[in-house]
């Protein structure tokens, strides 16, 4: 039986296939009943779409490919704390779970500005596990932006 380390290093694999696009490196697996049922990674900028979010096109996936709206007794594992959308399309989903990597202390809604995944004025709660291979999931997101960095100031010299 998978763990959430395992599942969370796929969830990286899916971050590296965005970085290697010029996306920033999230990553995303949906998984049902034990079974993955979705992976996606970050695309706004290739599908010209600012909500094809990792998370996003996972619940996507996931809806198409089980042919419900609703993911009831799902988990997600995703390498960065969901934004305010993400969050809003996790509580639709009815996802049970949702396990994340590292903080977004700027636009993180689970824990880091919001708690909308746990608040009571709302008609479903999801269970949250933070941390999972924090410091990959947070380095892959350093180095992206660093490397982006590095490009701009050679191409302003």
């Amino acid at each position: 039986m998978p763990t959430d380390q395992d599942y969370m290093k796929m969830a990286l694999h899916e971050a590296g296939k965005a970085f290697t696009q010029n996306e920033v490196p999230i990553g995303a697996v949906l998984v049902q009943g034990g079974q993955i049922v979705a992976r996606a990674h970050n695309a706004p900028m290739a599908a010209n779409d600012s909500s094809a979010h990792a998370e996003m096109l996972a619940i996507r996936r996931a809806c198409g490919k089980i042919g419900n709206y609703r993911l009831t007794g799902a988990e997600l594992y995703v390498t960065l704390e969901p934004c305010v959308m993400c969050a809003g399309a996790i509580l639709q989903a009815r996802l049970a779970r949702v396990i994340f990597g590292a903080r977004d202390p700027k636009a993180g809604a689970v824990v880091s500005l919001y708690h909308l995944l746990n608040d009571n004025r709302l008609n479903h709660r999801v269970d949250v596990t933070e941390g999972v291979l924090r410091e990959a999931c947070g380095e892959i997101l350093s180095r992206f932006f660093k490397e982006k960095r590095v490009r701009a100031d050679s191409a302003d010299q």
